[in-house]
């Protein structure tokens, strides 16, 4: 057989031959380009065409394999001990596999793309596993006991922080012995700076587990401590931010959360008043705790900061969690920094220490939109996440920071229905008519009604809002189907539809990816527990070894 045609029949095989036209005379016996051609030199299916084309030079599918795996086959290992100077573990909390897709083709929707060949800037990472979430006394996990996982290399309870699991949930006094080293504080003993950023409040369950042990990730401030804790000296978890004694202390801290730093007897610069009982003002004490300090809270102060004489520096940009990215506002007293620019600004002043850093980012609004029921917040905070992601790669090397992108747990969101290529993904269903192009009206299920690509096994349910996003804890809960001829889905404030209906949509079980570059990055591999995380950065930054050997 002609080498070519062989390599055609492989092709079609493969389902990656294209449909041609002939240029002259379709079906002709003897057309130079007949589709059928009994001799044709270039028919596509023709017995004897000297010149048939070649689709291993041709077709954008079969290139672009090869060109992944000749790249893929490029990659080198770097197994050493310690070989990562710096390490950053990037957390979009509530980012499921569904949520990474929808948020890839979003992405590239709004570049005019079709969207589904689309890469998100941690998709374009060499390494990726799985991990599974799930926690010692949960089958479906919450952020604590996930964080705590990631962050000590110990998988513990749901609601507990840093602490094993021989606690008891909101027990201070079950809590002896039970705290757990978290790889933050071994790298600040080792002499590493250090940072923590998250959209979230910084008291908030993923960030918190990094500096905080509690067996209740809801201590946020001494006003949330029962009297068993106070009774047993347990602290609250914005106290033990400013309590954290190892090493030079942690460098870097932005986020939301204002309310737990501040008395009640204090009203912020937005209107909002503080927390805290103890008529403590843990900002004032950041401030005269460390030398080149500097605490902010708008994006006007934080473009202020200047890396090279900060060396400590503390941002609460919310009394409570910062804005959804969607309703970011960048001017005045409440303007806030994107997460871009926080990671930016963390890194330059992390990157002064010559023995490295390991910061720690989380995108922590995915979660709360899609409890919401609002898919549309949760993936442009995901875009956002994969901004600050983009920016990491920039401000370092792969050749001495380990960087890892991964989630804590997902959320019961799903992308159904059989929409076409390029359909929008925050849009109603439409599909491909039986010659496989995209129809002209929408898809309806069997009592007639159109429905979305992106929805929700469970929630709140539907609703047409003006805003969106926490706003909809305002509205009754419709779960089920609605008639959606009349609204606009791709709004902002639109809110997909549920099946069972719940005061909040629920996370989900399944596993959640996991991205790394860098020394120690192909230890990211196959299925594992998400404890495997910390015993990866472990690795590739040496930080017990380092730890120990500081003391």
């Amino acid at each position: 057989m002609n080498n070519k045609l062989l390599v055609l029949s492989m092709a079609a095989i493969l389902g990656l031959a294209a449909c041609g036209d002939g240029d002259n005379g379709t079906n002709g016996n003897n057309g130079n380009d007949g589709n059928n051609g009994d001799n044709g030199n270039d028919g596509n299916n023709g017995d004897n065409g000297a010149d048939g084309k070649d689709w291993t030079a041709v077709n954008e599918w079969y290139i672009d394999g090869q060109r992944r795996v000749t790249k893929a086959a490029d990659i080198s290992v770097n197994n050493d001990a310690g070989a990562a100077k710096n390490v950053i573990l990037f957390v979009g909390d509530g980012m499921g596999i569904s949520t990474v897709t929808a948020a890839r083709i979003l992405e590239g929707q709004l570049k005019g793309q079709t969207g589904e060949e689309n890469s998100l800037s941690f998709e374009t990472l060499p390494h990726l596993g799985l991990a599974k979430t799930y926690n010692v006394d949960g089958q479906t996990p919450d952020s604590a006991g996930t964080m705590t996982a990631m962050v000590t290399g110990v998988k513990t309870d749901v609601g507990v922080l840093s602490q094993a699991e021989g606690v008891t949930r909101g027990n201070c006094a079950s809590t002896s012995g039970q705290n757990l080293v978290t790889s933050l504080e071994l790298a600040a003993m080792a002499g590493l700076s250090t940072g923590v950023v998250s959209t979230a409040r910084i008291t908030h369950a993923t960030p918190a587990a990094t500096f905080a042990h509690a067996p209740e990730r809801n201590w946020e401030s001494d006003a949330d401590l029962p009297a068993e804790a106070v009774t047993n000296g347990c602290k609250d978890i914005a106290s033990q931010l400013l309590d954290f004694s190892y090493g030079n202390g942690i460098n870097v801290v932005m986020g939301g959360g204002r309310r737990a730093f501040i008395p009640n007897t204090v009203t912020d610069a937005e209107g909002k008043n503080g927390k805290r009982l103890d008529g403590r003002n843990l900002t004032d004490e950041w401030t005269a705790k460390y030398a080149n300090s500097t605490y902010v809270e708008d994006r006007d102060g934080f473009l202020a900061i200047d890396p090279a004489t900060t060396d400590h520096a503390l941002g609460l940009f919310n009394s409570s969690h910062m804005e959804y990215d969607f309703d970011r506002t960048v001017d005045g007293v409440e303007g806030e920094p994107s997460l871009a620019e926080m990671t930016a600004k963390t890194i330059d002043i992390l990157k002064k220490n010559d023995k490295g850093f390991i910061l720690i980012i989380e995108a922590g609004r995915i979660d709360h939109a899609h409890h919401a029921g609002n898919a549309a917040r949760a993936l442009y905070d995901t875009i956002a996440l994969s901004e600050a992601v983009r920016v990491a790669m920039e401000k370092t090397s792969s050749k001495d920071t380990l960087l890892v992108v991964t989630a804590d747990h997902s959320h019961v969101f799903t992308i159904a229905g059989y929409p076409t290529r390029g359909n929008p993904i925050l849009g109603l269903v439409k599909g491909n008519d039986a010659s496989g192009l995209p129809g002209v009206t929408n898809s309806t299920d069997s009592n007639g009604l159109p429905y979305t690509t992106v929805g929700y096994t469970n929630g709140r349910g539907f609703a047409n809002l003006s805003t969106g996003g926490d706003e909809r804890y305002g509205y009754p809960i419709e779960a089920g189907r609605v008639n959606l001829n009349y609204v606009d889905p791709q709004s902002a404030g639109f809110h997909q539809e549920a099946l069972i209906p719940l005061s909040s949509e629920t996370h989900a079980g399944e596993d959640v990816g996991i991205f790394a570059s860098g020394p120690g990055s192909h230890l990211v591999q196959g299925t594992v527990e998400q404890n495997h995380i910390f015993h990866v950065i472990n690795h590739a930054a040496n930080l017990v070894v380092k730890a120990e050997a500081a003391q």
